[in-house]
């Protein structure tokens, strides 16, 4: 009972992060399943691609009825991330446990202090193909390695990188997360890794339950707000982890 109270709770908090601010579910999935609940590294973030992936498909919905998904520029990133995600997802199962644990501290580290710097004028012309593709390989590449949506990389990519407005660059990341996830999972369908279904499900039953309170949150506060707060989650979270990494 205890282990599905906490499956439940860490889902609506991962639900909340993707709905309300286009990232970050997976990288707080992973150590809540780690920490809380008992799963191996391989195991956290294999079962982090399958619910990131639901709950992104709920969230992506409600953003796209208010218009906030760039299509053409999440489309671009995601289909230049589908093999470096397959590729590195396939990697990831030859390299020791600690060394995942740090990579993704120190990913999580990077995002969150280039969220926290002065925000950049949105780019008014047309989105550069060639900038939007490289950026969307290499966030493709940290998705498989690191068993993560990508959103937490995909918003500060997409404002700081491309341009796109904070609020579209929550809903756009939505549609990339999706499709990195799935690729990612595709190169771990063969791996043997074992999922417990009876912490699965309801953690993922209640992320896309929190997903649409997420999504009504964001409609109340500002970018800069969804910002400022999903930085500081992140640096957190990288904390602990590098903490218990190096300890």
């Amino acid at each position: 009972m205890t282990a599905l109270i906490l499956a439940l709770l860490a889902g609506a908090v991962v639900g909340l992060a993707l709905g309300g601010l286009g990232g970050g579910g997976s990288v707080l999935a992973v150590p809540a399943l780690i920490y809380l609940l008992g799963f191996t590294p391989a195991q956290a973030t294999t079962a982090s691609l399958l619910i990131v992936t639901l709950t992104s498909v709920t969230a992506l919905v409600g953003h796209t009825r208010d218009g906030h998904v760039v299509w053409r520029t999440g489309l671009l990133f995601a289909a230049a991330g589908i093999v470096p995600a397959m590729l590195a997802g396939a990697a990831a199962g030859h390299l020791p446990q600690t060394a995942l644990t740090a990579a993704f501290a120190v990913i999580a580290t990077v995002a969150a202090l280039r969220m926290l710097r002065p925000s950049r004028a949105a780019a008014t012309g047309p989105v550069r193909p060639g900038r939007a593709g490289a950026a969307g390989a290499g966030l493709g590449a940290v998705t498989g390695f690191l068993g993560v949506g990508g959103g937490f990389l995909a918003v500060p990519a997409l404002v700081g990188v491309v341009g796109v407005p904070m609020r579209r660059a929550v809903g756009t990341s939505l549609l990339v997360i999706t499709v990195n996830s799935l690729a990612a999972l595709g190169a771990r369908a063969g791996t043997g890794t074992h999922l417990d279904w009876a912490v699965v499900a309801p953690f993922t039953a209640a992320a896309v339950l929190g997903a649409w309170d997420g999504k009504r949150l964001s409609a109340r506060l500002d970018g800069d707000t969804l910002q400022r707060l999903f930085a500081y989650v992140l640096l957190a979270v990288a904390a602990f982890m590098l903490i218990d990494a190096l300890a």
